[in-house]
Parts: C-alpha cells; sequence; structure tokens
C-alpha cells in the first residue's frame, strides 16, 4: 500500500510520547554491546530529546510524555508528564490513550529521525493511522476516537506487532492509514542507519561523539 502524505489538520489533538527515563542499564540494553550502559542511556537520552524536540514544532493542543522514570533536563516546556500505567506493553499503551478525549497520535523514543511533517496527520481523512517500523512493529498509532480496547491483547514486540495492530484497527471498521516506514534504534546497526537519515540532530551527534571517544 502506497503510504499516504500526512497533512495538518485543523481538528484539535494530542501528541503522546511514551518513553524511559534515561537510566544506564535501563534503557537501550540491546545497544550494549558494543556500547557501554551509560553510552546507550546518553543515546537514549539523544533519541528522547530530538523525538520531543519534533513533537513540540507540531501544532497540537495537548503534548503529554508518558513516562517511566522521572523527567530531566532533556523535556522541553509545553509537555504534561504523565506517568506510565502497569502492565505489559499493551496496556501501557491503551491507558495513554484512555486519558484522551479527542484525535490523538502516540510514538514513542526510538526515532529520533521523526519530524512535524509526518505528526501533522489528517484526521478528517481516516479514523485511524499507523506507523510501521522496520522490525514488524510500529513506530506511531493514531486514533481519532481513542478507544483502548483497540490495543488490549494486541501482542506486542514480535515481528507481527504491526500487522497485528493494523488488523485490529481494520477489524474495528476504522479507515486505517499507513504513515512512512520508519526504523526504531534498537542495535548499534539501527543507531548508525538512524543517525544517517537524521546527520544534523542531537542522536547523530551524540553517536559521533562516542564513536570519536572510543576511537582514540
Amino acid at each position: 500500500m502506497t503510504a499516504p502524505t500526512p497533512t495538518t489538520s485543523t481538528t484539535a489533538t494530542t501528541l503522546l510520547v511514551i518513553a524511559k527515563e534515561p537510566v544506564p542499564g535501563r534503557v537501550k540494553t540491546r545497544l550494549t554491546p558494543p556500547f557501554t550502559p551509560v553510552e546507550a542511556a546518553r543515546l537514549a537520552e539523544a533519541a528522547l530529546a530530538d523525538t520531543l524536540a519534533a513533537v513540540a514544532r507540531t501544532p497540537a493542543d495537548r503534548r503529554i510524555l508518558v513516562l517511566e522514570g522521572r523527567p530531566g533536563p532533556w523535556l522541553p516546556p509545553g509537555f504534561e508528564v504523565v506517568p506510565q500505567g502497569a502492565g505489559t506493553l499493551d496496556l501501557r499503551l491503551a491507558a495513554a490513550f484512555a486519558a484522551c478525549t479527542g484525535p490523538a497520535l502516540l510514538i514513542g523514543m526510538d526515532t529520533p529521525q521523526v519530524t512535524p511533517d509526518l505528526l501533522a496527520v489528517d484526521w478528517s481523512a481516516h479514523d485511524a493511522w499507523i506507523g510501521p517500523a522496520a522490525d514488524g512493529g510500529f513506530w506511531a498509532l493514531g486514533l481519532a476516537a481513542p478507544d483502548p480496547a483497540l490495543l488490549r491483547g494486541v501482542p506486542m514486540s514480535t515481528p507481527g506487532t504491526g500487522a497485528a495492530q493494523y488488523e485490529r484497527l481494520r477489524a474495528a471498521g476504522l479507515r486505517t492509514g499507513r504513515l512512512p516506514l520508519l526504523r526504531d534504534v534498537d542495535t548499534a546497526e539501527d543507531a548508525h542507519l538512524v543517525a544517517a537519515e537524521a546527520p544534523a540532530g542531537r542522536f547523530a551527534a551524540q553517536l559521533t561523539a562516542i564513536t570519536r571517544s572510543a576511537h582514540r
């Protein structure tokens, strides 16, 4: 299916970012090795900062950080911070949407190459949006009428997660649009590929600094 080009909507919207506090040993553990836990946390913080900066530049009525942990200096102004719910990822995503009363688009902290153009979706064209990820998951999920039941029970963190979530939306009768395919930062290879896509971002700069330090 050809991905539509998202356009800015005048409908009131909420943008959500679900994230973990970038603490060494608790984030981006699949980057270790070759990176140390401290380096992996530095990359996670840079990815989160780039993501939040893109969200901050995107028109929206509310911007919410759904956070596991505590906010830090990487959090820009203009965001509400709410704690993640308990349970498996599908339940935590469902809880995030349950806090919204109008159109809502949720993304993670793993795609620092994201841009405001990708996030400013057209709610007049679709009831739902999904952004497929290269690993088979999804990097974005949007619901014009947030319904937590659309996420509960969807198997997460598998190569079929994106397809399963898409089918759940379609089975509910929702007109579902697809955003462009993006790559999550999970592995060292992902990190280098994503940095090449967004060379001007904090993530790319942090990766360059870590790589140069390792080669000294």
